[in-house]
């Protein structure tokens, strides 16, 4: 993944100092801020709360001599939907608005990225007329659009028995667009069947298809040899991976709809001898806190929690559900507007508003230790980390306790007596000082909030 630019404000960065909007040093500390976390310099302005998105979005319309399109009530003609894929549309940050004979109209967040214009053009196959919109609104509408069409389309899941998708994989289906139906169809059977994990990989008569369920695999069948690399290919671009790529890891995410609700799933890619192995974790969307936990001594204990300083555990055996439960903490911490949240994670499930997101990439080398380096710089008053698995990167971020930060950590324990068992350890001492709640999570009906002092009752 190359790092994110804006190539408009890059040019016209010290027009903002010139201007009177911000300082020098602010622009420097952007750039420093644009660079650990992998966004451009405008998005971490305005983050950061040194200029607003409406000043900024002013100054460039004067600057570009570019209208300015608001696109929240704007209705764009699907039909040019067909000119920019939906990937390119994620990476570039445009979205077609209309198209007159051979001018198509397109809303950019960053108008004077020539290389994505001239990709549209060749893509298009027609001259492209952009203006000017912010970010946010550009990614909203990307999403409200493009999943009506659907990657991968809506999956209903009425009263079905004994679905099997291998009933689509053997259809006589010559479309180009069968591989696609048979990727909705694997994941139509692990919704039905309340499946989380679904494993792709090599065998004898192809590649396999299995569903993982409490630790245990299941095989599905397998897509047969000929299709194998027509349908990784296919997966791949839907997750916004590059499909030519194989002897690398690769991490990406796929969106769908079931019952015409979003849901993500995060896919990864693993060389093998056997060839690549494709892992596939689908995430429920995030609850209101209230509808988890319904306990109302429990639910204002939590919620005094995330006001104060201390860490937050979240606990439960795999697939528990911990991701789902801590991004409910997280909306709930973000109903006062009036606090920086931060994640830290390799990917993120869910676009939560009101949440600064940060996805770690290797690639330009932002990972759990530079985040240390830099976070602080951000000022967080709540912070989620999704693994920590460096004692020193474990230790620094309980230590912010201290500077008035709330932590969010997930720890993995399949019960309470395997949590007091792992917590033993001295390594967790510091920890279990610092531990202001605990949400523990027995089962998807039953979630139990340990306040501080049960807690040390229990864990001594």
């Amino acid at each position: 993944m190359n790092i994110i630019t804006n190539k408009t404000l890059e040019t016209l960065k010290y027009d903002l100092v010139r201007e009177g909007l911000v300082q020098y040093e602010v622009v420097e500390q952007a750039e420093e801020i644009a660079n650990a976390q992998n966004i451009n310099i405008g998005q971490a302005l305005i983050n950061s709360g040194f200029i607003t998105e409406e000043k900024l979005i002013k100054f460039l319309e004067s600057k570009l001599h570019t209208p300015f399109v608001n696109l929240e009530d704007y209705d764009l003609d699907v039909k040019c939907l067909k000119y920019i894929k939906y990937s390119d549309a994620r990476r570039y940050k445009i979205i077609p608005l209309f198209k007159i004979e051979n001018t198509l109209t397109v809303a950019m967040a960053d108008p004077r990225d020539l290389f994505a214009i001239d990709k549209i053009m060749e893509t298009a196959e027609c001259e492209i007329d952009p203006v000017l919109s912010s970010e946010e609104s550009i990614l909203k509408k990307i999403d409200e659009y493009y999943k009506i069409d659907g990657s991968v389309g809506n999956i209903s899941t009425g009263t079905i028995e004994d679905y099997d998708w291998k009933d689509e994989l053997h259809k006589e289906d010559l479309s180009d667009n069968h591989i696609q139906k048979i990727i909705r169809a694997i994941l139509k059977q692990a919704i039905l069947e309340g499946i989380h994990e679904v494993i792709f990989q090599g065998e004898e008569d192809g590649f396999g298809v299995n569903f993982k369920n409490h630790s245990q695999l299941e095989n599905k069948g397998a897509i047969p040899t000929a299709l194998v690399s027509l349908f990784t290919a296919k997966l791949k671009t839907l997750s916004e991976l590059d499909p030519s790529v194989s002897e690398v890891p690769q991490l990406g995410k796929l969106c769908f709809k079931v019952d015409n609700i979003i849901v993500i799933a995060s896919v990864s890619t693993f060389p093998t001898i056997m060839g690549e192995r494709i892992f596939l974790k689908i995430y429920k969307p995030p609850k209101a806190l209230d509808e988890i936990i319904t306990s109302k001594p429990e639910l204002t204990e939590i919620k005094n929690a995330l006001n104060k300083p201390g860490i937050i555990l979240v606990c439960g055996s795999s697939l528990s559900g911990k991701t789902h439960v801590i991004y409910s903490l997280l909306l709930e911490a973000a109903k006062s507007n009036c606090k920086n949240i931060m994640t830290l994670e390799s990917i993120s499930k869910y676009e939560l508003k009101g949440i600064n997101q940060c996805e770690f990439n290797e690639n330009v080398g932002f990972n759990m230790d530079k985040a240390a380096r830099f976070i602080e710089f951000q000022s967080p008053d709540i912070i989620y980390l999704e693994g920590i698995r460096s004692k020193e990167s474990f230790d620094y971020f309980s230590s912010l306790v201290y500077n008035d930060k709330t932590i969010i950590m997930e720890f993995l324990a399949n019960n309470l007596e395997d949590l007091r068992s792992k917590m033993a350890f001295s390594d967790f001492d510091t920890l279990k000082t610092l531990i202001s709640d605990m949400v523990f999570i027995h089962s998807a009906n039953s979630v139990e909030v340990f306040n501080k002092e049960t807690l040390q009752k229990y864990l001594g």
